[in-house]
């Protein structure tokens, strides 16, 4: 398809800046990657010069970039703007509703509202309660009595075992499981005994569960994942947890049981944090971070052990001088031996 200059800035909503705005715009792709007679986007000030090494036709940037050498489109929001356009020239595929299929397994004591769709080769197992405007994808295995809130959607090959609790509009990624065992072992008779596995999972509204990730249930009540927090694709989060609102959880974060953090927590990729420790209020944990202790509310820390973050920056700097203070160190040896030998000539003349 072909779209003008002029259609997609009115489209975003956007200003025009160039020239003819019946100019043909055919694709839209990013600047690494964008064709000739394709628009791009442009989303900081610091890269405004990039695009002058693109054969894109036109950009979508900041407002306030001005005059590019190139038609751009200025705009409050490039990343809100681009997205419009993308789904302009790919839009979303529309799937048609096929209710409950004949093709998956529903026990006949679980309660679907009237909206609900279950895919082929999905299975509903006993007492389980599916709200309004749910969606269970193909391979999805609902164990008995689990409840999901309205608007949930539940990609293919995801497990939920039994009794686990999701409010609305979740999304749970293809190949999640929720509620598995937790693992906790006491030596019996000497051999490894499971502890108590009677708990649950339990997730607030709009929680999203990345692919891959594992949420354990608690031993004796509920892990719990609070309103708003997004779980990457492999994240792991262990028994008796309890995760605040509005957490942002990257990819391979692993969280040993019973840890409980506040609201707004930031935890960047591989970040590590022992069993039964208190991650604060807009807390942020940098990448590989090893925590082993609380973290104050608004603290950000990096590090094995993590520790406040200027501090680990200073030791990251003298780390990266340790070449050159060896060098100094082995010269300031030297001086200090041939002084030594000065000051005693029996050691000299030995």
């Amino acid at each position: 398809m072909s779209i003008t200059l002029g259609e997609l800035a009115a489209a975003v909503g956007g200003r025009l800046l160039g020239i003819d705005p019946t100019v043909p715009i055919t694709a839209a792709a990013t600047l690494e990657t964008v064709a000739e007679n394709g628009v791009t986007l442009v989303d900081s000030p610091d890269k405004l010069h990039l695009l002058g090494k693109s054969s894109a036709a036109a950009a979508i940037v900041p407002i306030g970039s001005g005059v590019l050498g190139r038609p751009t489109i200025e705009v409050d929001d490039v990343h809100a703007a681009f997205a419009q356009v993308i789904q302009l020239f790919r839009p979303p595929r529309r799937v048609a509703t096929i209710g409950v299929s004949q093709q998956a397994a529903v026990d006949v004591s679980a309660r679907l509202a009237s909206d609900v769709e279950v895919h082929p080769l999905a299975s509903i197992g006993p007492d389980c309660e599916l709200a309004a405007g749910v969606t269970i994808h193909s391979g999805a295995h609902i164990m008995a009595g689990c409840r999901i809130g309205a608007g949930t959607t539940i990609y293919p090959n995801a497990v939920l075992y039994e009794n686990t609790v999701l409010g609305q509009r979740c999304i749970v990624h293809a190949g999640a499981v929720l509620g598995a065992h937790g693992f906790g072992y006491k030596v019996v008779d000497g051999h490894y005994t499971l502890s108590a596995q009677l708990g649950w999972v339990e997730l607030g509204d709009d929680v999203e569960v990345g692919a891959g990730t594992t949420i354990d249930r608690g031993t004796y009540g509920g892990t719990t994942i609070g309103s708003g927090t997004k779980l990457d694709n492999l994240v792991m989060i262990a028994h008796n947890c309890r995760l605040g609102r509005h957490n942002m959880i990257c990819s391979q974060v692993g969280v040993a049981g019973s840890t409980s953090t506040g609201e707004w927590v930031v935890m960047a990729g591989q970040v590590g944090v022992r069993d039964h420790v208190h991650i604060g209020d807009r807390a942020v944990l940098g990448a590989r971070s090893g925590v082993s202790n609380d973290v104050e509310p608004g603290k950000t820390v990096l590090g094995e052990p993590a520790i406040d973050l200027r501090d680990r920056k200073l030791q990251l700097a003298t780390i990266s001088k340790l070449p050159e203070m060896r060098k100094i160190l082995k010269q300031l040896a030297g001086r200090v031996e041939a002084l030594e030998r000065a000051g005693n000539p029996a050691a000299e003349a030995a």
